[in-house]
């Protein structure tokens, strides 16, 4: 933030902290609204204009100067949200009285089906892993999680071994906001993490001496006896993707639309897909019950005899 705007800047950073602090917002989450605030920030102070002062006129300024700029609807949604949630803040912490924000609409912007490969697709993935070396059980293990549990690659790099329930192959996974969940561990998922922690695997990587105390926790390692980053595990998910041809259609993210999507297709109940996945609201689990009618209307389509138009 800049220097030259002292109150300003004091009541941006209050409302970061609160984020952090209050709401256990991740670190990501802090960061874009950083990012979004910043440009709300230099604008106010570029036009001569206080935070404090700023009425709805104003604001819809601003959301003419994001849109004339040349940002996506969902950039500047994303960006109005945040301005958004900044002066409720300052409305409840008692910085100013009433909230510019509340009566201004903002651009609606389409939720995006997540691209999900086939099942198919994922058995020819995690079939690419070949080997019983260290890595590749340490590789195996990370797909079979993020496939089998649909956890985010934030949450599966921060297991620590302490998280295993080898007993009743229950896995905790702390989740945004810092909420826990436990989720099962299918038999694929379980071979592979047994595997994986046994002297061949986990322990051909353990140092000598460690690091840290959080790198002798990790439940996933790299090659220098480090805990594995966010980075390293992207690297995993694209290594294989590369190798069965998926390429830029596979991420860790679409692992975990799969979990769900293929979840829904064979009859799971949505309320336990959405405990699974660790979504606050129904409505983002419901994303993928339109992916599930869209499987079903196609094999409706190709399969009954008088749905051919």
């Amino acid at each position: 933030m800049k220097d030259n705007s002292g109150t300003e800047d004091s009541a941006v950073l209050d409302f970061l902290l609160w984020l952090r602090v209050e709401k256990g917002r991740a670190d990501s989450t802090i960061a874009s609204y950083k990012r979004d605030l910043k440009k709300f920030l230099d604008w106010v102070i570029q036009n001569g204009l206080t935070m404090q002062t700023l009425g709805e006129s104003d604001i819809i300024l601003f959301l003419r100067h994001l849109q004339a700029v040349g940002y996506s609807e969902s950039t500047i949604t994303r960006t109005m949200v945040s301005v958004r949630s900044l002066y409720t803040f300052m409305d409840v912490e008692g910085l100013r009285t009433g909230n510019p924000t509340k009566s201004i609409e903002l651009p609606r912007v389409p939720k995006g089906l997540p691209k999900a490969i086939s099942e198919q697709e994922v058995n020819e993935l995690l079939a690419a892993i070949e080997g019983d070396d260290p890595v590749a059980r340490r590789d195996r293990a990370i797909l079979e999680i993020l496939y089998g549990t649909g956890a985010r690659i934030t949450e599966l790099v921060s297991l620590s071994l302490s998280d295993i329930d080898r007993t009743e192959n229950l896995l905790k996974v702390l989740g945004k906001g810092n909420k826990e969940r436990i989720v099962p561990l299918g038999k694929f998922a379980m071979k592979a993490l047994n595997e994986w922690l046994e002297p061949a695997g986990r322990g051909y990587f353990e140092p000598e001496m460690w690091k840290s105390r959080d790198d002798s926790e990790a439940l996933f390692l790299n090659r220098r006896g480090g805990r594995l980053t966010r980075q390293g595990g992207w690297g995993v998910v694209k290594k294989y993707g590369a190798k069965v041809g998926l390429g830029s259609n596979l991420s860790p993210h679409t692992l975990r639309h799969c979990c769900a999507t293929h979840m829904l297709e064979h009859g799971a109940d949505i309320r336990t897909v959405q405990e699974l996945l660790g979504h606050a609201s129904i409505n983002t689990t419901q994303i993928y019950t339109k992916v599930s009618r869209d499987k079903l209307l196609q094999t409706y389509r190709s399969a009954h005899p008088r749905a051919l138009l």
